[in-house]
């Protein structure tokens, strides 16, 4: 009535609504880009990412990425070429060679276009793949294990310390069973962490297997001009190499070699 807001810290209960209304992003585009940002960013290396060849190109010979470079910047032969960012650099220089933005572009659509070829069988496929990464029934098990024996644990861990503040125990003794208590505690916390990543693992790669599926989906022919969307959803990343191959792996594992 008096149209001021306040903030709800509890007075009134709060409700938390899934799905009431259309997302401004596909939830499968948006993990994706998460784990594109995470990837660059285990790359240990800060990444121009307004290109859609940023942290995507790499160097046969040292591994290193293609970075961005631009020749003639100020005359109209001006041309945006990619090399290995270390390519200059040690004493022994990559022999990759440099590849023009169009031409990345037109390799794409060729790799794309072999890997079309067995459209309906890349697609089942991967949907075998996903019905495993769905699955994760063993790891809820066995976390759920992990839990009642952390719980245990934890209680025993009070009990040895409730007997020794009420009871002369003797100390060599408390801090071996205490500490053995501690060390298998901190062994359980150890394991319910790498099994919760290995469950948060499994559903990345299901979404990203699930954004792979679609864009192919999706594409009833084979696109004429380069998709800067299509490219994220299915190429991992390639590989340009000396004697003038650029592989491409795409998101589903499969590797497509295209000659520069």
């Amino acid at each position: 009535m008096t149209k001021k807001r306040k903030a709800n810290k509890g007075e009134v209960p709060q409700y938390y609504v899934e799905g009431s209304h259309d997302a401004i992003i596909e939830p499968a585009e948006w993990q994706l880009v998460q784990t594109e940002m995470q990837r660059r960013k285990n790359a240990g290396r800060s990444h121009n990412c307004c290109s859609p060849f940023s942290a995507k190109l790499k160097c046969g010979d040292c591994g290193e990425y293609f970075g961005s470079k631009v020749w003639h910047s100020n005359s109209k032969y001006k041309r945006t070429v990619w090399q290995c960012n270390a390519k200059f650099k040690g004493e022994s220089r990559c022999a990759t060679p440099h590849l023009y933005e169009q031409r990345i572009k037109e390799l794409f659509l060729e790799a794309l276009g072999i890997l079309m070829e067995n459209r309906e069988e890349v697609i089942g496929d991967c949907r075998t793949v996903m019905d495993v990464l769905v699955d994760s029934s063993a790891i809820e098990a066995e976390l759920e294990a992990v839990s009642r024996e952390k719980e245990v644990t934890a209680g025993l861990i009070q009990s040895l310390v409730d007997e020794n503040a009420t009871r002369k125990l003797d100390q060599h003794d408390y801090r071996k069973k205490y500490d053995g208590y501690a060390s298998r505690y901190a062994a359980l916390e150890s394991r319910e962490d790498s099994l919760e990543k290995e469950r948060e693992r499994k559903e990345i790669q299901y979404d990203i297997f699930n954004g792979f599926i679609t864009g192919l989906e999706e594409m009833r022919e084979l696109p004429v001009d380069f998709n800067e969307k299509l490219f994220h959803r299915l190429v991992d990343y390639a590989t340009v190499y000396s004697d003038g191959r650029m592989v491409f792996t795409f998101r589903n594992g499969a590797e497509v070699s295209t000659e520069i």
